[in-house]
């Protein structure tokens, strides 16, 4: 029972606010050596450079880099400002334009925090300018912030790929299906809301000039095509079979700079700072890795990963049984704790029992990156919630922000429960 014991140390220290991969480290460390002795953790160097070496995670820094240097381009105000004029005549149309901006900003950037943070600057003062209401604005920009991570290419495909022993580029495409679907439940619900409520998104009719509607779709367009040019070059690579997922990462943040000159944003300081901050947030990532290494040995050389398998085995319901366990084990997980932290830790407790069940590793994968993505938004640690409110107007209270995510959640979850029982209408059985 230690490895028990073990798990669940580690998880009141993560609430109780202590350092993620110090967490997993000190815990393994604690209980590894009082289990078996200091000669267990004589292999972890080995373990190390493995993850050092692996070309598949290369992916994760290169991809992240892109994501920050769009960021910097002020590609996401370009493309809200045209979006909202093109579908500002449309009740509800600046919520949709958000809705499809988020789609585009996770093809292209991947990077939630920047989406969130963009949006919230951009369309938030927008959309109460014209007396929408604050939770439906609130909520649609959180919820069209979190798509980079079932969108492709997505930084937790790419971690599962590589906990499950998936290859990433079938994962990208089999998120492609998901994704869109999830983009247009959103799309629908915003309609029919303000079509039941028009007064909570008034229209913004367009210029009639014939000059000015062109002078705006030459905008959108300038706007647009770029970004879309980058998703298809990176994702086409992929699904063509031209380029691995690491070398169509090392593409997209070539081609990331190409966009910076095409923007006239491009100078060595922003490179700087784009880099500075690709190690800051690679880093945080690989020690969490790093500890996490060391918990699961830890975990698995005291037995837990045993026990776990015996029980989740003999769930009543078989697979079903198992997967709405699991499902619900990792939705609520993610109501504390952040996606890295259960990738690296729940996910390879669970992907025995599931291999054994005979689950597609595929329907499986997609099940928790879905998942995953309403951690974004559940209260009290959402990290989408936190990104909006540190940039809303003060006319914007947190429980606005709560109020208008919720809706949300729920379609999140009814698409993971969609997945779940039809998982030949997404092509995974």
């Amino acid at each position: 029972m230690i490895g028990i014991v073990m798990f669940f140390v580690a998880l009141v220290m993560l609430l109780a606010g202590f350092p993620v991969a110090f967490t997993f480290g000190g815990v393994a460390l604690l209980f590894g050596v009082f289990a078996e002795g200091p000669d267990m953790f004589a292999f972890m160097p080995f373990r190390i450079q493995s993850i050092m070496e692996n070309t598949v995670l290369m992916a994760v820094p290169l991809f992240i880099f892109m994501g920050i240097v769009l960021q910097k381009t002020r590609l996401a105000e370009q493309l809200l400002e045209s979006m909202g004029k093109l579908f500002g005549g449309v009740r509800g149309g600046l919520a949709i334009s958000t809705v499809l901006v988020g789609a585009l900003l996770a093809a292209s950037t991947g990077v939630v925090g920047a989406s969130v943070v963009a949006m919230g600057l951009i369309s938030l003062p927008v959309m109460l300018k014209y007396n929408y209401d604050k939770s439906l604005a609130c909520g649609t920009i959180c919820a069209s912030g979190t798509l980079g991570q079932i969108i492709p290419p997505s930084i937790i495909l790419i971690i599962l790929g590589d906990v499950l022993g998936i290859p990433v580029g079938d994962l990208f495409k089999a998120a492609v299906g998901p994704g869109f679907v999830l983009i247009g439940v959103y799309v629908l619900y915003i309609l029919i809301y303000t079509w039941l409520k028009p007064e909570a998104a008034p229209s913004i009719p367009m210029d009639a000039d014939v000059n000015s509607k062109r002078e705006q779709y030459g905008k959108a367009l300038k706007a647009i095509v770029p970004p879309l040019a980058l998703i298809l070059v990176v994702l086409g690579s992929i699904f063509a079979g031209v380029a691995t997922p690491t070398e169509s990462s090392a593409l997209g943040g070539a081609g990331a700079l190409l966009l910076a000159l095409l923007y006239r944003q491009f100078s060595w300081k922003m490179v700087l700072d784009s880099a500075t901050e690709t190690v800051k947030v690679t880093a945080m990532v690989f020690a969490i890795l790093l500890g996490a290494t060391a918990f699961s040995m830890a975990f698995t050389y005291t037995g837990g990963d045993y026990i776990v398998e015996e029980v989740l085995s003999d769930l009543p319901g078989g697979q079903m049984g198992f997967l709405l366990l699991s499902m619900l084990a990792i939705l609520v997980l993610g109501f504390f704790i952040d996606f890295v932290e259960i990738s690296f830790i729940i996910v390879p407790i669970l992907a025995p029992v599931a291999d054994a069940l005979g689950i597609a590793p595929l329907w499986f994968a997609i099940l928790i990156a879905m998942n995953l993505q309403t951690s974004f938004l559940t209260p009290p640690f959402g990290f989408a919630l936190f990104y909006l409110k540190g940039v809303a107007p003060p006319q914007v209270r947190t429980v606005d922000i709560y109020r208008g995510v919720m809706p949300f959640i729920l379609m999140q979850v009814a698409i993971v429960v969609s997945i779940l029982l039809f998982p030949d209408f997404y092509g995974l059985s």
